[in-house]
């Protein structure tokens, strides 16, 4: 009964919730360019303790996390939900169709940077507290807060957070929604997601760019030397072949597996909606590679001359940018230690940068609390989730299941197509306010699966 009466409450306070919405995705809070980060943080701790959370930001070597609880017996469950509060630049802005900072709703979406990414589904999460206190009264389960500033950047310091707070940060189970929901429009409940290494490759050759008739055959053309290189690293068929790349990986489980052929899978839609008429994979071939296998990824190549005719030169510099997503129990570090390896026997003169990482991670699919999750979300959406043991992307998933210790799953609230990080960046309407039910859900569901247990 009470479930219901949140629905109810949520519909009559739409309007309401959407003004406090909007209050926040007005706030510019660009952390890549310290653009409104201390005015959002304020803003955000004010929110929360508007609706009864005890709130205090705490200073990191970056930007502040904002943390929150609400604690009424320590004996209790207790669920730490993560989320960030600051966004992606908005360029290019020229692309968005209304002002990329002013929320306007077009077609049942509302579209703002950071409708979807993260705001809109943070508040989701805040205001499903406000909802909750409403319709229920005292909460069955202790709740704790964790907003960062930091995500759109890397995270760089939320490990070392973690790390110095676990007592405070203690919990059964963190609980995040972020990116979209499934492709197919259902509900989503993902168990992991893959980890990130980033780095450059460099070659060198003349001091600058010579005339390639002239001094060709004469000096050496990194460009070569990058693609000369890059054979070396991985074969035809896509195999890895840097020494020791596959050491770490843990093989899926059974349940994983079987977790596979349960998802939802339409060909001709995915090739249309990745641009792609020859995408020709099965259903269990297209889940294992988007989140059971690493992949090894040119971002980008950068050399001599790319403009419109010719320009014979032999460029000075080639730079290939690359992203390899890693799945566990593959660390970064290691991974990136053993491609400076592999450059240092077969190109020496050839510089790796290091431009991030993040490492991966995963909940056991058997896990009881993960089965709890599963049926609040169904009984929020009304509708089976589709469950997957690990996003293609990467979050810093890895600071609560590895450093925290504690299980760990998301739930997306935002709409499959909410073009997060592009112009015209949105969330549905209707998904923000199921967003609200789905975590009033979640709370419900956590404190029978707890009561269960004693």
């Amino acid at each position: 009964m009470s479930m219901e009466k949140v629905r109810e409450l949520v519909t009559a306070k739409k309007d309401e919730y959407l003004d406090t919405l909007f209050t926040i995705l007005r706030q510019r809070s660009i952390s890549a360019q310290n653009i409104g980060m201390e005015e959002t943080c304020e803003m955000l701790k004010g929110m929360m303790e508007d609706v009864g959370i005890k709130t205090k930001a705490i200073p990191t070597d970056g930007y502040p996390v904002v943390y929150g609880e609400i604690i009424n017996d320590p004996s209790n469950f207790t669920l730490l939900i993560y989320g960030h509060y600051d966004v992606q630049p908005e360029d290019p802005i020229d692309e968005w169709l209304s002002p990329p900072f002013e929320p306007t709703i077009r077609d049942g979406k509302i579209y703002c940077r950071g409708a979807g990414d993260n705001k809109g589904q943070l508040m989701a999460q805040v205001l499903a507290i406000k909802t909750y206190q409403e319709v229920v009264g005292d909460f069955p389960i202790n709740i704790k807060f964790v907003f960062e500033g930091e995500e759109e950047s890397g995270s760089p310091n939320l490990a070392k957070f973690v790390e110095e707070n676990k007592e405070l940060l203690k919990a059964d189970l963190v609980y995040t929604s972020d990116g979209p929901m499934h492709d197919s429009g259902a509900p989503f409940v993902l168990l992991g997601v893959r980890g990130i290494l980033s780095f450059d490759l460099t070659a060198k050759g003349a001091e600058w760019d010579n005339h390639s008739g002239n001094k060709g055959n004469i000096v050496p053309n990194p460009a070569w030397d990058l693609v000369e290189l890059l054979n070396t690293m991985r074969d035809e068929n896509g195999k890895v072949l840097i020494e020791g790349f596959y050491d770490d990986i843990i093989a899926p489980t059974e349940t994983e597996l079987e977790i596979l052929k349960t998802l939802p899978f339409n060909k001709e839609e995915l090739a249309e909606q990745i641009g792609y008429k020859g995408f020709d994979m099965t259903r269990e071939e297209y889940y294992q590679k988007l989140s059971l296998e690493p992949t090894f990824t040119i971002n980008g190549f950068t050399s001599g001359y790319a403009g419109e005719g010719s320009k014979t030169i032999i460029p000075a510099t080639a730079t290939v940018k690359m992203d390899t997503r890693l799945i566990i129990d593959q660390d970064p570090a290691d991974i990136l230690e053993k491609i400076k390896k592999h450059v240092a026997k077969h190109a020496p003169h050839v510089e790796v940068v290091d431009q991030g990482a993040m490492k991966p991670s995963r909940t056991p699919a058997d896990s009881p609390v993960v089965e709890a999750v599963k049926n609040a979300v169904e009984k929020a959406y009304r509708q089976k989730p589709v469950m997957q043991p690990s996003m293609g992307g990467s979050l810093p998933d890895y600071v609560w299941t590895q450093i925290l210790r504690a299980p760990s799953v998301v739930v997306p609230y935002a709409n499959f197509d909410e073009a997060n990080h592009s112009p015209n960046e949105n969330i549905g309407v209707d998904n923000f306010f199921n967003g609200i039910i789905c975590t009033c859900h979640v709370i419900e569901e956590l404190a029978k699966y707890h009561s269960e247990k004693k």
